[in-house]
């Protein structure tokens, strides 16, 4: 593939505003490129999560061990445009730069899988069975790597590589915390304050919770040696109805980053079974909801993948990929609930602007990706 197709469709994608909807447009677009290979046994398939957000399935290739490349389709919202040089959504070149929305985070990770993919095929040089997984919403929940998960479309995989942005493709991150955010309602029962009796205070009800969490939650003290320990915070609150009366209703936010050591039904065990110890108590309402939950990641920085990788890596870049871990959660999280036991790694193009006014990726570096991914996919498949 020449360099101004592929940098054609990396315009392409970034010029579909897609701020948490409108994937579908982007799925369409990309299977339009796979359509003409259809004769070589590619398939391609929609997986629909609502109007107008589809995710995108294409296989190329064949053999019963699989490869995956994925991305994500949604970008976050530019913010305030006056802080931008350009339109975030008209993609822009400026000194070797592709300014845009999604430009580091992470279209031209996932443009450049694609544009590896069509490379193969254009070449008729298909080393094995390949399939891309293009989702929805990362940027808000990773709910469209959930659905294509709990739909078994991850289930066959030998390997999965996220191409999400790493230090300009200089490092390999290989394990991550997951997260637990959830919401705890409080309900009491309004009365004067000068009657304090006659009521229940929604508030004092709720603060003993979010003391007790954080004290049980502070237990779970296992260090992983590259992510670190467990952290949970409150980061919302919010209850009464005026000063001079009895709160009869309080809520609270919490957001905790879990590691390898400690599933996330461990921590579900610790609050649910906190507040079911509330709730014995007389006149306690206690209630909690839990915000797309991730699992953390598990890796190993020596495993076969990462070392073949940083191989591939030191002949196109000329530079050793550094395996890391990730504090944030990412697609993978959900993919590590898929039935195949298989590494995932993330490895892509892109800058540290990702979600920051004026975005931008080098171009250099988005063509060297394309190469990067297709050479890995040769020598993962010993070709």
């Amino acid at each position: 593939m020449d360099q101004a197709h592929a940098e054609e469709i990396l315009k392409k994608v970034i010029a579909i505003p897609t701020v948490n909807d409108n994937e579908k447009e982007v799925a369409d677009y990309l299977a339009s490129l796979f359509t003409p290979y259809e004769d070589q046994g590619v398939t391609i398939e929609e997986l629909a999560y609502s109007p107008g957000r589809s995710n995108l399935i294409v296989t190329i290739g064949e053999g019963e061990t699989a490869l995956s490349f994925s991305g994500h389709q949604d970008v976050v919202d530019p913010g305030d445009l006056a802080d931008w040089d350009t339109d975030p959504f008209v993609p822009t070149i400026k000194e070797g730069r592709l300014i845009g929305r999604g430009a580091s985070d992470m279209k031209s990770g996932l443009a450049a899988v694609v544009c590896a993919m069509l490379a193969m095929l254009e070449e008729k040089k298909v080393p094995g069975k390949i399939k891309l997984i293009a989702t929805v919403g990362e940027e808000s929940g990773e709910y469209g790597a959930a659905q294509v998960t709990d739909a078994g479309l991850a289930d066959d995989l030998s390997a999965l590589v996220i191409a999400e942005p790493t230090d300009g493709m200089r490092q390999i991150c290989y394990t991550s915390k997951g997260v637990v955010d959830y919401h705890v309602t409080s309900k009491g029962i309004a009365a004067h304050s000068s009657r304090p009796h006659e009521g229940e205070d929604a508030i004092a009800h709720l603060l003993e919770f979010a003391n007790e969490v954080q004290a049980r939650l502070a237990r779970l003290d296992k260090k992983d040696p590259v992510l670190g320990k467990l952290t949970s915070l409150i980061t919302l609150i919010k209850g009464g109805e005026q000063i001079n009366s009895v709160p009869s209703q309080a809520e609270l936010s919490g957001n905790i980053r879990t590691i390898p050591g400690y599933t996330n039904q461990v921590i579900f065990d610790v609050i649910d079974g906190l507040i079911a110890e509330l709730n014995a108590k007389p006149g306690y309402q206690l209630s909690v909801d839990y915000i797309y939950p991730e699992e953390p990641m598990p890796g190993d920085a020596h495993s076969p993948l990462v070392q073949l990788l940083q191989k591939v890596g030191l002949e196109v870049f000329g530079h050793t990929l550094t395996p890391v871990g990730g504090t944030g959660a990412s697609d993978g999280s959900e993919f590590v609930r898929a039935k195949g036991d298989y590494p995932i790694v993330m490895v892509g193009p892109g800058s540290d602007s990702q979600h920051q006014p004026n975005e931008w990726v080098s171009l250099a570096a988005y063509h060297q990706a394309i190469s990067f991914y297709q050479q890995f996919a040769n020598e993962f498949f010993g070709k």
